[in-house]
């Protein structure tokens, strides 16, 4: 789960982190009102979406007046901004956050993020934070240092000198960085966040530490525990579709192929648009029902799959373990049913209660193409795609 750059700053700041005073704000007006508030010779108008690069697309501006943050609140909100992570469309921008304007003398970066390959929680520091911060990791890879910290055994004292250290931090700032290290891993621990960034860290010319930027996500699964982040998710921010599929208990996420996939479990879905990606075929979407589907879920999540217009087939693949494959079954035969099936339709049955799965589907009626294994599945349901999109080429003759 995702949350805004006030959000998050407004959480750091509870636990002692020094950030710029800012206000969020979802009209013009409220802008306008929000940096007389705040006082000062200039402000900061930042578009809050779900997307990093906002600074190059455009939508952090400088302002040096009262009139600059009218002009720049009037161009941004509900208008879409484009960045490297939106994609062509870009995001339409529904809330800005006025900040006052900090000066700087230096910017760094620092990030924790969860290390799934080494299981520990990475530290990640430069002394060239700022908007070109995925250049130099790319082009300057000794500027980016990194300490694996164990969750077990949490951030010591020891790594974080050295980190403070290697980042060139002015010695007037050494202990506060240490501090605020250890206030930054305490936030990102409690919180069960998945990544904590901020890009940049700046020096001020008093010698001052002070996040000018922050962006945190935390882990889904641990979501139960704090309702209180969970109360900050934006709908605005969410696609229509993952949303609507979270509320029926599915993964969802669309993608622009033309083979659906529904498929129980995370890590057989990726290995299944794997193997489709394969055999020559390209996935149109991710979708994990889970352990625990329902009829009524998987003919929901038909019906999502069935949204892309340039659907060619669906590929069914389970392996039931805690998911019975004649639970599996019904669901499938009952969502074709209701829906009215017309592309073609390859179900990949293993595990739990196969056999009887297996007669569900064979007894049905319904025209089902049977695969044996991932490979076989992978390439019908390539086959199936391609006749399917030439028969309608040519009118089905």
């Amino acid at each position: 789960m995702k949350i805004h750059e006030y959000q998050a700053k407004a959480i750091l700041s509870r636990y002692g982190v020094s950030v710029p005073a800012g206000i969020a704000c979802f009209s013009v007006e409220e802008a306008v009102l929000a940096a007389e508030k705040l006082g000062g010779d200039k402000w900061v108008v930042k578009a809050q979406i779900y997307a990093g690069g906002r600074g190059k697309g455009g939508g952090v501006k400088l302002a040096k007046s009262i009139a600059e943050v009218r002009q720049f609140a009037e161009a941004m909100l509900f208008a879409p901004l484009v960045t490297h992570q939106t994609g062509p469309q870009g995001r339409i921008v529904h809330r800005l956050y006025i900040e006052q304007g900090v000066d700087i003398s230096h910017e760094y970066y620092l990030a924790l993020v969860v290390d799934r390959t080494s299981q520990c929680v990475s530290l990640i520091a430069s002394d060239a934070g700022g908007m070109d911060i995925e250049q130099v990791a790319a082009g300057s890879p000794e500027k980016i240092h990194k300490i694996q910290v164990d969750p077990l055994a949490g951030l010591n004292l020891r790594d974080t000198e050295r980190i403070v250290r290697e980042i060139n931090l002015p010695e007037s700032c050494q202990s506060a960085a240490i501090t605020m290290l250890d206030i930054l891993y305490r936030a990102f621990d409690e919180n069960d966040a998945s990544l904590l960034e901020i890009n940049p860290l700046i020096v001020t010319p008093d010698d001052r530490l002070i996040a000018l930027d922050a962006k945190m996500n935390f882990d889904d699964n641990a979501l139960f525990r704090h309702p209180e982040i969970v109360a900050l998710r934006d709908p605005d921010e969410d696609d229509p579709l993952e949303a609507e599929a979270s509320q029926h208990g599915l993964s969802y996420i669309p993608l622009d192929g033309d083979i659906a996939c529904l498929v129980n479990g995370a890590g057989l879905a990726m290995a299944t648009m794997d193997i489709i990606k394969l055999y020559g075929g390209n996935p149109a979407n991710f979708l994990d029902v889970g352990g625990g589907a329902t009829v009524e879920k998987v003919t929901e999540a038909f019906k999502l799959m069935l949204r892309n217009p340039g659907l060619q087939a669906i590929l069914v693949n389970i392996f039931g373990g805690i998911m019975r494959c004649d639970v599996i079954a019904e669901g499938v035969v009952s969502a074709a049913r209701e829906v009215k099936l017309t592309v073609p339709l390859i179900v990949r049955l293993e595990g739990t209660n196969v056999e009887l799965g297996k007669k569900i589907l064979a007894d049905s009626g319904l025209t089902i193409i049977s695969a044996g294994n991932m490979a076989d599945a992978a390439r019908k349901a390539v086959d199936a795609a391609a006749r399917h999109c030439a028969e309608a080429a040519t009118g089905g003759v």
